[in-house]
């Protein structure tokens, strides 16, 4: 049995029983003020409004549990944080922006360090403990329309057995639906969001979650917390795109090879791709990451993917990106990569 989950359009029309068209796709940015704990800031309403400005209709927002609850107490719960993701949630609703919450980091996973002491596709305290803030969001969300608002259960899931994420995502979708049967759930792929979890193809209103970093070379390059011979070390006065390294050539028609060979049996059951994270790194040549992402979007385009930039304001962004050979522009109090934001929007 094939899937047939569906990608909203016409936010907020009809209420959550209504079942979303395909043909309208979210475009936007992450935003990352609840990323980390240790520098999370609450939800700025001059980010939605630029948003709106520009057209895009999508803020991912990765979420940290450690911002709202503990490592050491997963069943803590800070209302004041919550009350801040209330904010973001009703921002997206003000602005015409779909708000989808992604778990970064859940009881038993993260990809980033530090890890978690136990392992959540091994664990069932941790699974239990993910479940429960999961049925929290669920039951705090619940009169909000699947136009408005999606859950992305977790961010980036390792290179595991199939039968393992699909326990684990299983649990979570069923915690979910219990509270808010008609909620459109995204799925990142196994393997870093490298393929899809076909395991799902039983499963309604579940759109697959990849990535769009690929090469690492390039969208990583020079940064400092990519290890081993690579994105490091490559000398910078060799980097272009079209990018040839060690007799390959990496071009528009090895990232489609790429991409379709990864999401082709996912979308070939009727499954839905969107394009969670991709970006490039403020390490790269800006010329180079400019005709790299072109690419990438028309791939995307192409396919009909929804995507969202990482970040909108940061290292990966159009705001505030430190990069050293572009001419920024100030703009409401950033500073504006005009050039890349122009890329973005011949593909909004």
């Amino acid at each position: 049995m094939c899937v047939s989950s569906l990608l909203p359009s016409d936010m907020w029309a009809n209420g959550p029983d209504r079942q979303p068209e395909a043909s309208t796709l979210w475009k936007g940015f992450n935003l990352l003020n609840k990323f980390n704990p240790d520098w999370q800031t609450p939800f700025s309403e001059r980010d939605f409004e630029i948003m709106a400005e520009w057209g895009f209709n999508f803020a991912r927002i990765p979420l940290s549990y450690w911002c709202w609850s503990k490592a050491d107490d997963w069943y803590s719960v800070d209302e004041a944080v919550l009350k801040e993701i209330d904010r973001a949630v009703e921002l997206g609703k003000q602005y015409g922006i779909h708000v989808n919450l992604n778990f970064h980091r859940t009881p038993g996973y993260c990809i980033n360090p530090p890890h978690e002491k136990v392992n959540l596709f091994e664990d069932d305290d941790a699974l239990k403990a993910c479940a429960f803030h999961w049925r929290l969001f669920a039951e705090r969300y619940r009169d909000y329309s699947s136009d408005a608002l999606s859950f992305n259960l977790i961010n980036e899931a390792p290179s595991v057995a199939d039968e393992k994420y699909d326990r684990v995502a299983r649990r979570l979708i069923d915690t979910i639906r219990e509270v808010s049967p008609e909620r459109t759930i995204i799925v990142d792929g196994i393997d870093v969001g490298g393929r899809p979890l076909m395991s799902l193809t039983d499963t309604d209103n579940i759109i697959q979650s990849g990535r769009g970093y690929q090469p690492m070379l390039i969208s990583h390059y020079d940064a400092n917390w990519v290890y081993g011979d690579g994105p490091m070390y490559y000398p910078k006065e060799q980097l272009s795109w079209p990018l040839k390294e060690n007799g390959k050539t990496y071009d528009k028609a090895w990232l489609k090879e790429t991409l379709d060979r990864n999401w082709t049996p996912w979308t070939k059951c009727g499954g839905k791709v969107h394009i969670g994270e991709f970006g490039c790194h403020n390490r790269t040549p800006h010329d180079v990451a400019l005709a790299w992402l072109d690419d990438v979007l028309q791939v995307f385009s192409e396919n009909k993917w929804g995507w969202a930039l990482w970040n909108l304001s940061g290292s990966f962004g159009v705001l505030d990106s430190g990069r050293e050979d572009v001419v920024y522009e100030d703009f409401k109090g950033h500073k504006l990569d005009r050039r890349m934001l122009e890329v973005l929007l011949k593909y909004r």
